[in-house]
């Protein structure tokens, strides 16, 4: 019989790209998947273990590589379409047909260029025969393929104890040996190999590594032909492979630098909560309400880095199971948290809450009611994405859980959008120079971040479009991380600390607002001209092309500029005399 899998690369990569977040991946004959691949940091104590329990019986064909040399695995044997068809495993009818040797029956096919030793690969290949099983030699047997075998991604983890020292029998003693030598590091060996203990294959090199083991159905040449799902023929098998990374624990490779990245952020947020606090002690009368959000979004920041942080050191110690799951939940949580104070912080901000406005009155309970409903959904939405079945979930259901999440963040976006571009205007017409550069600046912030979302979704898509290629595996693993978290991540604290940055709590902020003028130093330079003319619109910042029912800044009597010009000295007598208790009233005053 000779089997061909043309669909074997598709199912692989597509596997590949899901990942599972298990460092020991359990293998068994019932599988349907035939092949395990992780990414690997190459080491000195990095190895490959695979392990059998003591029920399983029969044989098997078995073979591990780096996805490096995969064109060689296998034998084209025609072709459907464009696409060249395999046959992979040396079976009678394979060898009956002229695709691989007697001495490679009951093995994987390792189809090699003339001149190219196999230990110029990274091949190690055997026929793995159990005692406990019907067993007999390749002489005078014929030999089959049991059930299909389909190319999934493996997501590794590290061995037990039990296993960590042991030693095997196709170990070399030395690698130092191996390479005076000429031998391959994983010497494959010849004949039946009677499972006694782990099979460890050796990885010295980074790279993306893959077992592949397939149930093989041996009979003998003089007992009658009997279906190949026999059970006195048909092998039986349960075990597990352990990757061995160059760190201890259960988290995949590709996944791992997300241990050492949010760790990273937790300090970098606690630094900045050290400062942040310093300069709020500083300025502590002059602090106004955008000072206190933004200290308890810093707050909650640090909280959710260590979170992050904390989650991948369980899984890394532990792997997954109910208590990883309710981690991963609460981790949700707190990220649609941080989502919804981020855009309700946004939105008051673009409302002009302490730099144009003391406070939004009713409106401030708008936005708070929609950062709660969009906390709610995302929250929803967290949970929806852990324990829903993508694969068996009716998109009604679906549905449900993306539709009201989505409307909040359109009503979030519009809303800020409309705002900002209200205050900007505003603050143009009454020529508030100063704080107008403020609300510009954050608008190039913003503008900045549409920009790079917009580019990174771009190079996300162009990545994560080739999913299904037959090397997406082995040359994403290493960055899937940063496209799906790490950058995202960075791009939030820098517009953090830009947004910060641009509200300053220096008492310039909190002053008295006859000297409201003041945050404009072009109005600053050209005060002295402006009082000589005090019908000019360049005697105060805010000009007389806005109606009284507009003015947001209180900074003088109209009136009192046209018919008296000793108003500004008088109001300046009367601030004394009432002391010091006005003098950080704000700049902002309701008419």
């Amino acid at each position: 019989m000779v089997c061909r899998w043309s669909w074997l690369p598709l199912s692989s990569l597509l596997l590949a790209a899901c990942g599972a977040a298990a460092y020991e991946v359990p293998i068994a004959d019932t599988d349907y998947d035939r092949q395990i691949c992780s990414g690997m940091w190459g080491g000195k104590n990095t190895y490959i273990n695979v392990t059998f329990d003591a029920g399983s019986q029969g044989q098997l064909a078995a073979v591990i590589y780096e996805w490096g040399d995969v064109d060689y695995l296998g034998k084209d044997t025609s072709k459907s379409g464009e696409l060249p068809q395999k046959t992979y495993v040396c079976t009678s009818n394979a060898q009956k047909s002229g695709f691989c040797s007697s001495s490679q029956l009951g093995r994987f096919i390792i189809d090699l260029p003339e001149g190219k030793s196999i230990n110029d690969t990274s091949f190690w290949s055997a026929r793995v025969g159990f005692s406990q099983g019907n067993s007999t030699d390749s002489d005078g047997s014929e030999v089959s393929v049991s059930g299909f075998w389909d190319n999934p991604a493996g997501n590794p983890t590290l061995p037990d104890d039990e296993f960590a020292n042991y030693t095997s029998p196709w170990r070399r003693d030395t690698e130092l040996q191996a390479r005076q030598s000429g031998a391959a590091l994983n010497p494959s060996p010849t004949g039946i190999l009677w499972y006694e203990e782990p099979i460890q294959y050796i990885v010295r090199k980074t790279g993306y590594y893959c077992v592949a083991i397939v149930p093989i159905t041996v009979m003998p040449s003089t007992a009658a032909r009997q279906a190949p799902t026999d059970v006195p023929y048909h092998p039986t098998y349960t075990g597990n492979v352990f990757f061995h990374n160059t760190f201890e624990g259960k988290l995949p490779a590709s996944d791992y630098p997300k241990v050492n990245f949010y760790f990273s952020m937790f300090l970098v947020y606690s630094l900045l909560a050290i400062a942040w606090g310093w300069l709020c002690y500083q300025n502590l009368q002059d602090l106004l309400p955008i000072q206190y959000y933004l200290s308890g979004l810093l707050g909650f920041l640090i909280i959710e880095m260590l979170a992050n942080w904390a989650y991948y050191r369980y899984l890394n110690a532990h792997g997954e199971g109910t208590a990883s799951t309710v981690f991963l939940i609460v981790v949700a949580i707190l990220d649609a948290g941080r989502n919804a104070l981020s855009f309700f912080l946004l939105l008051i901000v673009s409302l002009g809450l302490s730099v144009v406005k003391e406070s939004l009155g009713k409106v401030m309970l708008r936005c708070q009611l929609l950062a709660g409903a969009h906390f709610v959904f995302g929250v929803l939405y967290a949970v929806g994405i852990v324990e829903l079945e993508l694969e068996s979930s009716s998109a009604f259901i679906l549905l449900l859980f993306v539709i009201p999440l989505a409307l909040t963040l359109s009503g979030f976006l519009l809303w800020i959008i409309y705002s900002l571009n209200a205050t900007i205007a505003q603050l143009a017409a009454r020529k508030q120079r100063y704080k107008l550069s403020m609300f510009m600046w954050l608008h190039r912030i913003l503008l900045m971040t549409v920009v790079v979302i917009a580019i990174f979704f771009v190079v996300s898509s162009m990545t994560f479009s080739g999913r299904l290629a037959e090397d997406y595996g082995s040359k994403s693993w290493k960055s899937q991380w940063w496209l799906l978290d790490g950058w995202l991540a960075l791009l939030y604290l820098v517009d953090f600390v830009a947004i910060a940055y641009l509200w300053p709590m220096f008492d310039e902020l909190a002053q008295d607002e006859e000297d409201a003028e003041d945050y404009d130093l072009e109005a600053l330079e050209h005060r002295t001209e402006a009082r000589g003319f005090p019908e000019d619109d360049t005697a105060t910042l805010v000009g007389r092309g806005v109606g009284e029912d507009a003015v947001v800044f209180e900074i003088g009597d109209e009136e009192g500029e046209g018919d008296d010009d000793d108003a500004p000295k008088k109001r300046r007598g009367e601030r004394h005399e009432g002391g010091l208790e006005h003098e950080r009233e704000g700049l902002m005053k309701d008419d």
